[in-house]
């Protein structure tokens, strides 16, 4: 006789659910890029809790509002990111903790008090198929396991007879002030009339961010060649493109293979995870992570 599959039933997704893993690697010569979980460090450490190595996946939560019914045995569970008061059948548990979850009953997120995006790690990891090598969806390209709808039944994978070693992790809350990000200046940087205008201006995040960028309204920059075209080149996750109506774009995980947008700089990685728990209407601030040379000191 064979053992039941254990699986969570969708009840309700909030604005966007899907599956996240660290990405696919090594499919930039087909045009696919990594993907992956927006916050790669709130992924890992619920993986952690339930004891899953880092690339199971998990369930990326956007702004709360989720829930889902557990099937065909007991779970232990663990929610990170930002904090939506995660609570079984009713009654709260702490976020970044693990928790064990019995057959029939319910898991549901509330709405974060603040940041943006949630992660539900399951012991065993969540088991879809996998596209290119990866459960990750992608939003820009609509490729991997497609976003979360109420009915859908995740299953969840095995794993091994070891327990975890902690049964809660504290870190650091996510606020709702300022966010400040580090930035490598360039490679474009010579651009731009004044590339300091993006550290000497607060940003507003806007309603138009999703995984693929988070838009910044402020103050914008000027082109220094406002008649020339940049070639494209290929982009990276925490490039700042420079649309010509001056107002960055900081990629994310969803973020295009290549860009014809000039880039001013990019966000060091230790800071790209923050962006992904801004919310709209949240300020930016950046700083330069090292000197910036003059501009003209570089090739036009």
């Amino acid at each position: 006789m064979t053992n039941p599959v254990v699986s969570l039933e969708i009840l309700r997704t909030g604005p966007l659910a899907v599956v996240q893993d660290l990405g696919r690697i090594g499919q930039a010569h087909l045009g696919v890029g990594r993907s992956g979980a927006a916050d790669r460090r709130s992924h890992k450490l619920a993986n952690r809790l339930v004891a899953n190595p880092d690339d199971r996946a998990t369930v990326e939560v956007t702004f709360g509002g989720f829930a889902a019914r557990v099937h065909g045995g007991d779970v232990d569970i663990a929610v990170t990111g930002a904090d939506t008061d995660p609570s079984v059948n009713g009654i709260k548990f702490g976020t970044n903790s693990i928790h064990h979850v019995r057959d029939g009953q319910v898991i549901s997120l509330g709405t974060p008090r603040a940041g943006l995006r949630t992660y539900l790690a399951v012991r065993g990891g969540i088991s879809v198929q996998p596209v290119l090598g990866s459960r990750s969806y992608d939003v820009m390209s609509a490729i991997g396991p497609s976003p979360l709808s109420p009915g859908d039944h995740l299953p969840v994978g095995a794993h091994t007879d070891e327990y975890p070693e902690l049964d809660q992790a504290p870190v650091a809350a996510i606020t709702t002030e300022t966010v400040e990000l580090l930035v490598i200046p360039g490679p474009r940087d010579d651009w731009f009339v004044d590339p300091d205008v993006l550290v000497h201006t607060d940003w507003t995040a806007s309603d138009r961010s999703d995984r693929v960028g988070m838009r910044l309204v402020g103050r914008p920059l000027q082109y220094r060649f406002p008649d020339r075209q940049l070639p494209s080149e290929g982009a990276t996750r925490g490039a700042i493109q420079v649309p010509p109506n001056g107002l960055p774009v900081i990629l994310g995980p969803d973020h295009p293979i290549t860009g014809g947008y000039p880039v001013v700089g990019v966000v060091i990685d230790d800071d790209i995870d923050k962006v992904a728990q801004v919310r709209a209407g949240q300020q930016v601030r950046l700083h330069w992570a090292r000197p910036r040379s003059p501009v003209g000191a570089q090739s036009h």
